[in-house]
């Protein structure tokens, strides 16, 4: 088996600089696509995302070993896009065109093209709710629903409770339900439910 994050972090330390070639490759395409959906431009999530970790590497001797290192890593992508986002207020943000990770369409042989486009139609729909939702909400969503974080891993990446994180999911999705239902996507829309 592998070496785990914490191990290649140590091994990079003591001056095995392959060993974070191998985080990277590890954690570029998910830290890629939480950015793509914060920020919803794919030029903006490339530089963001190498950004983050150039900001990791060099950072590297400050990481501390209570959390884990992609606790660590995605609070620092976060930290970025959040900086991103408070220079460029007041502008329009892009839509995300698919919620595939990294914002790569998939292929899939079996839907007619009518389908496909509906399908499509929906995910924009979700898209755009998703980034009408206030920021700390719409992170929460983002990194539970799309990312597969635990509650705890989002509690040390936003520095904050359990029960905070749960409060804000549970009202970020209850939101996003309102603004699908009113869009006309009651019972269609595969609005995740929190899990207790």
């Amino acid at each position: 088996m592998g070496r785990t994050d914490e191990e290649l972090v140590e091994a990079c330390l003591a001056g095995e600089e392959s060993a974070f070639d191998i985080l990277l490759v590890r954690w570029e395409k998910r830290i890629r696509g939480a950015i793509h959906r914060l920020v919803g431009s794919d030029e903006e999530a490339r530089d963001l995302c190498q950004e983050a970790f150039l900001k990791a590497y060099r950072s590297l001797r400050s990481f501390k070993q209570e959390a884990r290192f992609s606790s660590w890593l995605y609070q620092i992508a976060l930290n970025l896009c959040r900086d991103r986002m408070r220079r460029r207020r007041g502008k329009t943000m892009v839509s995300l065109d698919e919620l595939e990770e990294g914002g790569a369409a998939v292929a899939t042989p079996g839907p007619s093209a009518i389908d496909r486009i509906q399908e499509r139609d929906v995910s924009r729909l979700i898209a755009r709710a998703i980034e009408s939702l206030p920021d700390e909400q719409r992170e929460v969503i983002i990194l539970k629903e799309y990312q597969g974080l635990t509650f705890l891993e989002i509690a040390q990446v936003l520095g904050v409770p359990i029960s905070t994180v749960k409060t804000r999911l549970y009202r970020g999705l209850e939101q996003l339900r309102s603004r699908l239902e009113h869009q006309g996507l009651r019972g269609r829309a595969p609005v995740p439910v929190p899990t207790p």
